[in-house]
C-alpha cells in the first residue's frame, strides 16, 4: 500500500471502513477474488461480469453547464447539460455512499508527454475497478504516488443508484463531469469502460486549448520512425491492427498529436475480444494473463478456460491489460516524430466500400467529420441484435465535448504540415451486406496496411470509385485484384449499385450538419446521380 500525502478528506470523504491505497496488482486480484468480484481463468487473467450494463450508457452521460462550459461545449444528445445543483445532489449522494463502503484509491496519470499529462485519482468501491484503472492509465512511481495531488478526480460508485424523478437523471446510472470542480461521478453501472472514457472526454476538452490534437486512435511506429495512426470506433480493428509484430506499439486507443510528436494518453490497452483467437491475434491473445482483466467473457466453471466465441453475456466482451504485455510496445508511450500515415478504419456493414483507398486532404477531412462505421450489437446499451449504420465525428463523437470543427481543423493543419498520407480502410464486409457477404480477411487487411506504411501505395495508379470518389489502388502486392473493387465481389451487380447509392445518400444527409465546412471539403463526399 502506497498512501498519498494528499488524503481523501480533501475530496470531502470521511470513510467509516478500510481505505486501500495504490495496491499492487497481486493484492488487487486477491481482494477482488476474496470479495467475489471475479475469478481467475486458466491463463491467470481476472474474469469479471458487469451485470445489466455491458457497454457504455450514452444517455446517462452529462456535463455541468456553467459560465465557462456554456460557450465551449457542443451541447446536444452527445453532450447533455446538467445544472450545478443537480451535480451537487448527485455528489452528495455519491459521497454518502462511498463513506459507508470499503474503498480503493488509485493515483495515476493520463498523458505520456509530461508537458500535457494530467494527474488523476480514482476512488472506487470495487477492487477490480481499481485493478482496471491501475492497468489502463499511466502508472506513476512510488515517489510520485506519495506526492500525488490529482488534477481530476473520479468517484466510482457502481452500486449507488440515482432516482431519475429526484436526481434529474435518465436512469439509475449516471456519468457526470464537472470541469470547473474537476470531478467526475460514475454511479449505477459496473462497466469499467466508463472510467476510461470519462478521462478521455476530459483530455478531449482540455488539450485543444494547448494546441494539441486529441485523437481516438491507436498508434505504432516502424524501424524508420514512421508513425502510423489508426482511427476507428469499437470493432473496426484499432487494437488488432496496431498490434503488429513488425512495428512497435505506442498505444491502442487514445493519443495526442503535439508539435513534438505523438503520445499515448494511457498505459494499457482495452481490446474487444469477442472471437479472439491465438492464430488471428497472437499479441492480444498472449497478453491476457495474470494482471489482465476480462469483462463479460464466458469462463468454464470447472476448467476456468475462456470461450471467446461465446457471446452469452454480450458481443462487447473486453480485455484490459498493461501495454508492456505487448512484446514490442514502447513503454514511454511517446514518439518524437510525426505520422507518415493516417488511417481511417470502418466496419462497413453495407459491404460497398473498398478494403483500401487513398484519400486527398479534402477527403480526409470529409471522412474524419463523417466517421462512418457499423455499430455492432452490445457496444452500447440499447443496441439490438442487428448492426446499424452510424456516423461519429472523429470516429469518437461520444467523447468529443467541443465543436467537431475544432478537432477537424487540428487534423487538417497537421496532415498538411507534415505531409501525412491518408487511407480509408474497410475491415467490414465484401460480396454483399452483413448477413450475405463475408467479413474481409484480416490477413488481407494487414497486407494492405503494410504496403501503405512502406510507402508503396503513395504514387501507384488508382481507380476512382464512381459513387464515393475514393481512389482505389489498381493493385496491391499479395492481395487479390478482385477484392480491391467492391462491386466485383458481388454476385448481383445491380444490387451493389442500389446498396452503394443508399449508403452514399446517408453520407450526404449526415454531412448537411457541417455547414461551416469549406466547399472543397463538402465536394469530397459521395456523388449520387
Amino acid at each position: 500500500m502506497i498512501k498519498s500525502n494528499y488524503g481523501i478528506e480533501n475530496h470531502g470523504l470521511k470513510p467509516t471502513r478500510t481505505v486501500h491505497w495504490n495496491n499492487s496488482v497481486p493484492d488487487l486480484i486477491e481482494q477482488a477474488i476474496k470479495r467475489e468480484e471475479g475469478q481467475l481463468t486458466q491463463s491467470g487473467a481476472l474474469a469479471t461480469l458487469t451485470g445489466k450494463r455491458t457497454g457504455r450508457s450514452p444517455r446517462d452521460k452529462f456535463i455541468v453547464k456553467d459560465s465557462t462550459t456554456e460557450g465551449t461545449i457542443a451541447w446536444g444528445k452527445v453532450n447533455q447539460p446538467i445544472t450545478a445543483d443537480i451535480f451537487d445532489r448527485l455528489h452528495e449522494k455519491t459521497i454518502k455512499h462511498l463513506n459507508e463502503q470499503e474503498l480503493f484509491v488509485v493515483d495515476a496519470w493520463a498523458g505520456a508527454d509530461n508537458q500535457y499529462g494530467l494527474p488523476i485519482r480514482l476512488i472506487t468501491t470495487k477492487a477490480w475497478h481499481a485493478l482496471f484503472a491501475r492497468q489502463l492509465f499511466r502508472r506513476p512511481t512510488k515517489e510520485e504516488m506519495i506526492d500525488s495531488k490529482p488534477q481530476f478526480l473520479i468517484l466510482g460508485a457502481p452500486d449507488c443508484h440515482a432516482d431519475p424523478a429526484v436526481d434529474g437523471t435518465n436512469s439509475e446510472a449516471y456519468v457526470v463531469a464537472d470541469f470547473a470542480r474537476k470531478t467526475i461521478l460514475i454511479g449505477g453501472t459496473h462497466y469499467a469502460g466508463e472510467i476510461k472514457k470519462s478521462i478521455f472526454t476530459t483530455m478531449n476538452y482540455l488539450l485543444p486549448e494547448k494546441n494539441v490534437f486529441p485523437m481516438h486512435c491507436s498508434a505504432n511506429i516502424g524501424q524508420n520512425d514512421d508513425v502510423a495512426l489508426f482511427f476507428g470506433l469499437s470493432g473496426t480493428g484499432k487494437t488488432t491492427l496496431s498490434a503488429d509484430p513488425d512495428r512497435r506499439l505506442i498505444g491502442d486507443d487514445e493519443h495526442g498529436w503535439s508539435d513534438h510528436g505523438v503520445f499515448n494518453f494511457e498505459g494499457g490497452c482495452y481490446a474487444k475480444c469477442i472471437r479472439l483467437s491465438e492464430g488471428r491475434e497472437p499479441e492480444i491473445y498472449h497478453a491476457l494473463k495474470f494482471g489482465s482483466v476480462l469483462e463479460n467473457v464466458v469462463v468454464d466453471p470447472v476448467t476456468r478456460v475462456t470461450d471467446f466465441d461465446d457471446d452469452k453475456f454480450t458481443e462487447n466482451t473486453r480485455a484490459a491489460y498493461p501495454v508492456e504485455y505487448i512484446d514490442n510496445a514502447i513503454l514511454t508511450g511517446y514518439a518524437n516524430s510525426h505520422p507518415v500515415a493516417v488511417i481511417f478504419l470502418t466496419c462497413d456493414a453495407f459491404g460497398v466500400l473498398p478494403p483500401i483507398s487513398r484519400l486527398t486532404p479534402e477527403q480526409a477531412m470529409y471522412h474524419f467529420l463523417s466517421g462512418y462505421t457499423a455499430k455492432l450489437a452490445g457496444t452500447e446499451a440499447g443496441v439490438g441484435s442487428e448492426p446499424q449504420a452510424t456516423f461519429s465525428t472523429g470516429f469518437g463523437q461520444p467523447f468529443l465535448p467541443r465543436d467537431p470543427m475544432v478537432y477537424a481543423k487540428l487534423l487538417s493543419e497537421r496532415i498538411k504540415k507534415h505531409d501525412s498520407s491518408c487511407f480509408f480502410i474497410n475491415t467490414g464486409w465484401c460480396g454483399g451486406p452483413f448477413g450475405i457477404g463475408n467479413r474481409i480477411d484480416l490477413a488481407a487487411t494487414r497486407t494492405m496496411i503494410s504496403e501503405a506504411l512502406k510507402g508503396n501505395l503513395r504514387g501507384v495508379e488508382t481507380v476512382e470509385d464512381p459513387i464515393f470518389g475514393l481512389h482505389i489502388p489498381h493493385k496491391v502486392p499479395g492481395v487479390s485484384p478482385e477484392l480491391l473493387i467492391p462491386k466485383q465481389t458481388w454476385a448481383d451487380r445491380d444490387a451493389y449499385d442500389t446498396k452503394a447509392k443508399e449508403l452514399a445518400a446517408l453520407f450526404n444527409k449526415n454531412f448537411q450538419k457541417f455547414a461551416s465546412a469549406t466547399p472543397d471539403v463538402k465536394a469530397a463526399g459521395p456523388r449520387v446521380g
